[in-house]
């Protein structure tokens, strides 16, 4: 048996047609596979690798704290060093309403523990999501996904789960006192990088504040620079009330959190107590990980960079079987004229070194997101390779 019919057989599969790159190494923005191949990455794992592929930085962080311990309690009991940097230096660097944090291991957990805090918070049942919206897949947050093709088979959800139109301004009339939540993706991450409209987050706010709705924002594929700020809601300047994180957080490595107010968090304390629990949540192999790039993002110009590189994209991704350029920062979505030939141009560009990727929702458009770390040259390179079998297929 070869490795790919191994792979095939041992591991559980999520799709019929997986890429199947047979992986040896990966540094910086490529990946080398055990034929000797050498791929560019557009994609980082899903807007996980931000620093690209073992960066030096991540791994020292790693080893130093390998040296310390590993797990030694569950979450929440015992005073660890740096998950409680990592929890310090966020409440740092975000408004003062955003200042307690409790580390799981994933975005999907950081959703489900968003949406039980604000039940927690105001006592109410009903959630709100947008229609082509992706939460995760567990069964409170697949339950907030706004795609009934991804949940039919899994019926029962949990209830009380209503979808919205995305910028949609009539469909806010929803928002009243029975509602509990409402989570917004400062961009569309599982669709085509739709970007939120600043007024629709705006009045989203108002009537968030106005009926007591606590407004959580999915941040967990546009936090850690990806957008060319901090997290996606600079760009609006609209704050939530919970904020969950995840994929680029850990440079590589799984972790996530959902983010609060102290008088929140509490909240979970008693009545009853261990109100939200994790045994492995704020690993501290993760956490130094994690802290390790937010570091580096803060004390490196690699955000202030993110505009220049959405630029050369654009600039050299013209193309007339382009029909329109997506997104925001590091966050492109490339829109062809229909599924079919955007699957077809994915599988031939992988063929010839660069890895881009599908979007859940929205298949006739490409998915790029490489490490923030991309240099220019890569980016140039990457680009050819795109363009030039755009003009073959």
């Amino acid at each position: 048996m070869n490795r790919k019919e191994a792979f095939l057989k041992y591991q559980a599969q999520i799709t019929k047609t997986p890429f199947l790159l047979d992986v040896e190494k990966a540094q910086g923005s490529y990946i080398y596979t055990r034929d000797k191949k050498r791929y560019i990455d557009l994609v980082a794992g899903v807007s996980s690798c931000t620093l690209g592929h073992s960066n030096p930085i991540i791994i020292e962080a790693i080893k130093k704290q390998l040296d310390l311990h590993t797990h030694v309690m569950v979450y929440g009991e015992f005073i660890q060093e740096t998950p409680l940097a990592l929890a310090k230096a966020l409440a740092d660097c975000l408004p003062k309403s955003l200042n307690c944090t409790y580390l799981v291991n994933s975005g999907t957990e950081a959703i489900e523990g968003a949406i039980k805090l604000a039940k927690r918070k105001n006592g109410r049942k009903k959630v709100i999501s947008c229609l082509k919206s992706y939460h995760g897949s567990t069964q409170g947050s697949l339950s907030a996904v706004g795609e009934k093709e991804m949940q039919k088979k899994y019926h029962p959800l949990i209830p009380h789960h209503e979808n919205i139109r995305y910028n949609n301004f009539e469909d806010l009339k929803v928002l009243k006192d029975d509602v509990s939540s409402i989570i917004i993706e400062p961009i569309q991450g599982g669709t085509n990088f739709i970007v939120a409209n600043k007024e629709w987050l705006y009045e989203i706010r108002k009537k968030c504040d106005q009926y007591d709705i606590e407004l959580i924002f999915d941040e967990i594929q546009t936090g850690f620079g990806r957008t060319g700020k901090m997290f996606g809601f600079e760009l609006s300047n609209v704050v939530p009330d919970i904020m969950c994180i995840a994929k680029g957080m850990g440079g590589g490595m799984p972790i996530g959190a959902f983010i609060s107010s102290k008088a929140n968090m509490d909240l979970f304390s008693e009545n009853p107590s261990l109100g939200h629990i994790t045994t492995f949540g704020g690993h501290p192999i993760s956490c130094a990980a994690a802290l390790a790039t937010l570091n580096e993002l803060q004390q490196s110009t690699i955000i202030e960079s993110i505009s220049h590189k959405r630029n050369l994209f654009e600039t050299h991704l013209k193309h007339p079987k382009i029909k329109k350029i997506h997104g925001a920062g590091l966050m492109i979505a490339l829109e062809f004229a229909d599924e079919k030939y955007c699957q077809e141009i994915v599988k031939k560009i992988l063929q010839n070194g660069v890895i881009t990727f599908y979007f859940l929702f929205n298949r006739k458009n490409m998915r790029i997101s490489p490490p923030l770390t991309i240099q220019e040259n890569e980016i140039l390179d990457a680009c050819n390779i795109i363009t030039s079998n755009l003009d073959k297929y």
